[in-house]
């Protein structure tokens, strides 16, 4: 079988850091479209509403490959692409720097805040790592390797070339990349430590907490108290496994749950605003590998502290 080709490039440029959207005119075997305005209205009229969509066309917003603007009576063509940008709701800005680690023709390491979306996703678009690094550091092509919760700071690997990108998601993929975490959270010397902790963890979708069940543990987590300080400990976290929230699913079973979290033990509803002075304790401390390109051993680590562990 014969494969699709690959699209073509985007006319468009990045828009605060964010790619233009692609659509491609799929077969229409019944012959519902006879222009490509018809089939724009069906296919997004049920979202932003038929009158919107009919505006963009008539303002022009959406282009073929040689970057024109269609005009909504055009002739229907299957397998045609198309590109626009999508409007963005206002975002808080994120009142915190994304540090630079490392950089250099593959890879960018950055120091990711607290609150700060790695990638776009649902209402966090352009307050994003990578829309603000590729915007700063004028890389359009830059991606994430992997990601990192909205709520943990620390570091996140990005790659700056397409044709790299594969060999450095494969690491985190296969589990070949070893992450450490720093937490701060209660002390409680009736809890043996170091351990790992083994559990089944299960995240649906729309459920904001994680929960641990019965049956074959899908998860793993190395615990060890670094340092005390009465009431509260260090902890240094090592996950073997990276199923969603783990790190915090795992410290609220051992009875430790993170300080500031805002899921466990109990769920917080969301806010309007965020609580910027009340930061999850949770940081990405170091990232260890075998680097891909040129095979020499590399570690990173963060240059951020947990506010709730200042230094002494």
């Amino acid at each position: 079988m014969r494969g699709r080709r690959k699209p073509p490039a985007s006319p468009l440029p990045q828009r605060d850091g964010i790619d233009a959207v692609r659509v491609r005119l799929p077969e229409d075997r019944e012959g519902r479209w006879a222009s490509v305005g018809e089939h724009l209205v069906d296919r997004f009229g049920g979202a932003i509403g038929a009158d919107r969509v009919a505006g963009m066309l008539d303002a022009g917003r959406f282009v073929g490959a040689d970057g024109v603007a269609v005009r909504g009576s055009e002739p229907y063509a299957r397998g045609r692409y198309l590109w626009f940008h999508r409007d963005f709701a206002a975002e808080e800005p994120v009142p915190f720097p994304v540090g630079v680690v490392y950089r250099d023709e593959r890879i960018v390491v950055a120091d990711k805040p607290h609150f700060l979306a790695t990638m776009p996703r649902g209402r966090h678009i352009t307050e994003t790592a990578v829309a603000r690094l590729r915007r700063e550091l004028d890389l359009p092509d830059l991606q994430p390797a992997h990601r990192l919760d909205r709520l943990t700071a620390g570091l996140v690997l990005f790659v700056v070339r397409p044709q790299d990108r594969g060999a450095y998601q494969t690491l985190f993929r296969d589990r070949r990349v070893r992450k450490e975490y720093e937490a701060v959270a209660p002390y409680d010397a009736s809890v043996a430590l170091p351990r790992t902790v083994r559990s089944r963890i299960v995240k649906e979708r729309g459920v904001l907490a994680a929960r641990e069940e019965p049956g074959e543990a899908n998860s793993e987590s190395y615990v060890e108290l670094v340092e005390r300080r009465g009431a509260l400990g260090r902890y240094r976290l090592v996950p073997a496994t990276g199923r969603t929230h783990q790190l915090r699913v795992h410290m609220n079973a051992l009875g430790l749950p993170i300080v500031h979290d805002p899921l466990y033990p109990v769920v917080v509803p969301e806010g309007a605003s965020e609580e910027w002075d009340r930061p999850l304790q949770l940081l990405a401390r170091a990232l260890e590998f075998t680097d891909p390109a040129g095979g020499e051993p590399r570690r990173f680590e963060s240059a951020l502290r947990l506010s709730a562990w200042p230094e002494a």
